[in-house]
C-alpha cells in the first residue's frame, strides 16, 4: 500500500521535493500541501500537468492551520516539513504535533534533492532571511564577468500566482517583471539582476530550468531564498553570515545546513555589527565547520538623494522578508536614514491600512519601519495607501524593487541601494576562483 503523504510548505521547497521526490516514486500518494509563512498562498492546486500520473485533479494546497484537520481527513501516514527559516523549537514543536496524531515526521536530506548540472555551480545561501545574499550574488557575476564567462542566476522559487504559467521563468528585463506579474517580493530579487545585465530564471520544475539555462550558461549561480539549502548540488558553497543576529547561524533551521556546507563563510555587515558579534559568528564557523574559508565583507548603503533625507521626517520602507520572517526589526534603511541625519524615522504603525495592518499584528517585532509587503493587488494597493497617509517629508525607498515604476506617491522620494564590498583579504574573488580552479580546472 503507498504511504499517504502530507508535504508542509510555502510554495517553493515544497514543490521541489514533490518534484525530485516524490513524483515518481511508487512508494508514495501525495495527498495535500499546506502552506505558510506567505499571505493568500493556500486555496490553490498544484497543477496535474505538473504532478506526473496518478493526480488527474492536481493537488489541493490547503492552509497549514487547517493541518490537523488534514491529517486526519487524508488518514495520513507520513507528514514532510518543506520550508526554511524557522527556529529548530518550532519544527519539532510541529513534528510532535504531527506525531501526536499518528503521522511520521520528515525532513529531507539536502542532497537528496540537489540536482546535478552539467555546468559548474556555485550556491550563495545563509544562515537566515536578510544576510545579504542578493548583493553577494551579483558580486559572484562580477567577478565571472571579469574573467569573460557568462554566469545565469537561478533563483530559488517564489511561485505565487497561477502556478500553471510559473512552471519555467526568464526575467531579462524589466518588462518581463510587468508580463509575469511580479510581486514586490520577486521584483526585489529580480531587479538588481537585470539592472546588472543579468539572466535570472526561476520557477517551479527546477530540472526544466536548469535545461534552459545551460544553454546560455557559462556558469549557473543558485541564488537560494530566506535560509534554504541548494536545489542543485554546488562545486562551491557560499554561505552569507549576519552579526546583526549572533548564534542564529546555530538557531534556524535549514540555515545550520547551510554554515556545515559552506566551503566560503562570508561574514557580511562588519560595517555596522559590534565586534563581539563579529566574533561570536566567526567562533561558531570555526567551532562548526572549520573547513570553510572565512570572508569579511560590508554592505554599504547608497542613497540616492540625500539632501531628501538630512534634517527631514522619513518614513523607511525596508525589503519584506528581511523583516518579516527574517524577524529583524528594521534594515538598512533605516540606518541609512540615521546616518544621513533624519530628524526624524516616522513610525507607519499609526497609519496602517487593510492588509498592512494585520502585518504589524503579526509581526510584533516590528519597529518604526513598513515593510514592503505585496504579494497580491489588494497587498499593493494598501501598502501604497499606507505610505500615503503617513505624516512624512520623504519617503526613504530601501527595498531593490524600484516601487515607484508601479506605485504612484506623492511624496518625494529617495532610493537606498547596498552592494557587497570586500572587508580585507583574502577576498572573495581570491578564493572562489582558488577554489574554482580546483574542483573544475577546465571551467575556464
Amino acid at each position: 500500500m503507498q504511504e499517504k503523504v502530507i508535504i508542509m510548505g510555502a510554495a517553493g521547497r515544497d514543490f521541489h521535493n514533490f518534484n525530485v521526490y516524490f513524483k515518481n516514486n511508487p512508494r508514495y500518494r501525495v495527498m495535500a500541501f499546506t502552506a505558510n509563512q506567505i499571505e493568500g498562498i493556500e486555496g490553490r492546486r498544484y497543477p496535474s500537468e505538473l504532478c506526473g500520473k496518478g493526480y488527474p485533479e492536481g493537488i489541493p494546497i490547503h492552509h497549514e492551520s487547517d493541518l490537523s484537520y488534514v491529517i486526519s481527513h487524508y488518514k495520513v501516514d507520513l507528514v514532510v516539513f518543506s520550508y526554511s527559516d524557522v527556529p529548530h523549537s518550532y519544527v519539532m514543536h510541529k513534528a510532535s504535533k504531527v506525531q501526536s496524531m499518528g503521522a511520521d515526521f520528515m525532513l529531507i536530506g539536502a542532497q537528496y534533492t540537489m540536482l546535478k548540472s552539467k555546468k559548474p555551480v556555485i550556491s550563495v545561501c545563509a544562515v537566515r532571511t536578510g544576510c545579504g545574499k542578493s548583493q553577494t550574488s551579483r558580486k559572484v557575476c562580477d567577478i565571472l564577468h571579469s574573467q569573460d564567462k557568462r554566469p545565469v542566476i537561478i533563483r530559488h522559487p517564489m511561485p505565487y500566482g497561477d502556478l500553471s504559467q510559473q512552471v519555467v521563468q526568464r526575467f531579462a528585463s524589466l518588462e518581463d517583471l510587468d508580463k509575469n506579474q511580479c510581486t514586490i517580493e520577486e521584483r526585489e530579487e529580480y531587479e538588481p539582476i537585470i539592472e546588472q545585465g543579468g539572466v535570472v530564471y526561476a520557477g517551479i520544475d527546477y530540472e526544466a530550468i536548469l535545461s534552459r539555462a545551460e544553454q546560455e550558461a557559462d556558469i549557473v549561480i543558485w541564488d537560494g531564498g530566506n535560509n534554504d539549502t541548494p536545489f542543485y548540488k554546488p562545486d562551491v558553497a557560499i554561505t552569507v553570515f549576519d552579526p546583526h543576529r549572533p548564534g542564529h547561524e546555530r538557531l534556524y533551521h535549514p540555515g545550520e545546513i547551510n554554515m556545515l556546507l559552506a566551503d566560503i563563510a562570508v561574514i557580511n555587515k562588519i560595517d555596522t555589527a559590534d565586534s563581539d558579534s563579529v566574533d561570536t559568528v566567526q567562533k561558531n564557523i570555526n567551532r562548526f565547520n572549520p573547513k570553510a574559508q572565512i570572508i569579511y565583507a560590508e554592505s554599504p548603503v547608497e542613497v540616492d538623494s540625500p539632501k531628501l533625507i538630512r534634517n527631514k521626517r522619513v518614513l523607511v520602507v525596508e525589503d519584506g522578508p528581511t523583516l518579516t520572517h527574517g524577524e529583524m526589526p528594521f534594515g538598512a534603511g533605516t540606518v541609512a536614514a540615521r546616518t544621513l541625519g533624519a530628524a526624524e524615522v516616522v513610525d507607519p504603525r499609526p497609519y496602517a491600512k487593510g492588509l498592512i495592518r494585520d502585518i504589524f499584528r503579526k509581526y510584533a517585532h516590528l519597529g518604526p519601519v513598513l515593510p514592503a509587503m505585496g504579494y497580491s493587488e489588494k497587498q499593493i494597493m494598501d501598502l501604497q495607501a499606507t505610505i500615503e497617509a503617513c505624516d512624512c517629508d520623504t519617503v526613504l525607498f530601501a527595498t531593490p524593487a524600484r516601487i515607484s515604476r508601479f506605485m504612484n506617491i506623492s511624496r518625494p522620494s529617495a532610493r537606498a541601494s547596498y552592494q557587497y564590498g570586500d572587508a580585507g583579504n583574502p577576498t572573495l574573488e581570491k578564493h572562489l576562483l582558488k577554489l574554482l580552479d580546483l574542483r573544475k580546472p577546465d571551467w575556464r
